[in-house]
């Protein structure tokens, strides 16, 4: 009995002095991790399908944020998570009123001092555009990261959330601060300016084909390889402060046997920009080309882009851009030159200026 006595006394005494000079860290990482907020807008990563075989034909944007995080509890390990439901749509029906409704929402969580970075959750469609959108418009260094997946929520090995965890990683990390916008699907992060999604299906879409990706996530650890060099967030000149409506821009496709119909029917409703995606380096038909010209002269800005998806398009080659008083897209694509067109529009209208914003955008 004796022995005993003392054997328990040296087992209490034992847990006394682990907890006397235990950091305690459970308690510490729960007040040290990052403060990450998650702003839901639906897509196919809250999609739900009639069984779990169906990968097509689903319906897009019907799980709220609060179940998107709670599917994935090991969330909760990275960051202290909350979720907002600023929309609930496929991103095919993004319009311009909900690029700047999300915008103004990224500002004003940005500003707050306790939160540290912002996970966007987005259908695949036009993620592109409504990343780039806020890679020009968001006034932080913080990191802002958009996701999606390419199979809905109920699917057999759906990818949204091993995709939102390793966003919310990304946001979570300091590394990630001041490099714009970052788009985060399987595994890869990519920069907003340069990414685009290139096939219907594949889970592996998202890809920077000539500038490559930024960086990995590789067993729970971000590694970046490369910073973006084109001005991008708080660094830009542009702000969502005095902007109420966005200048309307449209896009017309170059091919074979193209007439003016499209661009004269744009002239007519009298949009502020046309986009031409030009074959080759940019190029228009001739009638087409005099279709653009007659445009500009009405005040339409003209910007040639190309349908090809890679390079530069050269300002003076096959097109006097000059002559014409065109603008040329640089190295965008033209769903990007839009987007870039309209938020530049809210500052200027001279072509020359518009064209310095495109080479250092």
């Amino acid at each position: 009995m004796g022995s005993m006595k003392v054997l328990a006394f040296r087992l209490c005494a034992g847990f006394l002095a682990l907890v006397l000079i235990s950091p305690r860290p459970l308690r510490a990482e729960k007040t040290d991790r990052p403060n990450v907020v998650i702003l839901a807008t639906g897509g196919t990563i809250a999609g739900t399908g009639a069984t779990s075989t169906t990968t097509v034909g689903y319906q897009a944007a019907k799980v709220p944020v609060e179940a998107l995080i709670q599917a994935v509890p090991e969330l909760q390990k990275v960051a202290q998570v909350r979720g907002e439901q600023v929309m609930q749509i496929a991103s095919q029906n993004m319009t311009n009123e909900g690029l700047l409704k999300l915008g103004r929402r990224v500002n004003e969580l940005a500003a707050e001092a306790g939160v540290d970075g912002i996970v966007i959750t987005h259908g695949t469609d036009t993620l592109e555009e409504t990343a780039y959108f806020l890679n020009l418009v968001v006034k932080s260094a913080k990191p802002v990261v958009l996701v999606g997946s390419m199979r809905p929520s109920t699917a057999i090995s759906a990818d949204g959330p091993a995709n939102l965890y390793d966003a919310v990683l990304v946001a979570a990390n300091p590394a990630s601060a001041d490099k714009g916008v970052l788009v985060c699907l399987e595994d890869e992060i990519n920069a907003a300016r340069d990414v685009t999604k290139t096939n219907t299906s594949s889970l592996e879409t998202f890809k920077t084909p000539e500038l490559g990706l930024l960086g990995y996530i590789r067993g729970g650890q971000v590694a970046f390889y490369r910073t973006p060099l084109q001005l991008h967030t708080s660094q830009t000149e542009f702000d969502l402060v005095n902007v109420q409506k966005l200048p309307e821009v449209a896009i017309v496709y170059g091919h074979e046997g193209v007439s003016r119909t499209a661009i004269d029917a744009f002239a007519a409703a009298k949009v502020d920009g046309i986009v031409y995606a030009g074959v080759g380096d940019g190029n228009p038909s001739e009638a087409t080309e005099a279709a653009l010209a007659d445009a500009r002269q009405k005040g339409i800005v003209v910007v040639r882009s190309a349908r090809v998806g890679n390079g530069i398009v050269a300002r003076n080659a096959e097109v006097n851009d000059d002559q014409r008083d065109f603008v040329v897209s640089d190295t965008l694509n033209p769903q990007k030159a839009r987007i870039l067109l309209m938020v530049a529009l809210t500052k200027t209208q001279d072509t020359k200026e518009l064209q310095r914003i495109f080479s250092e955008y």
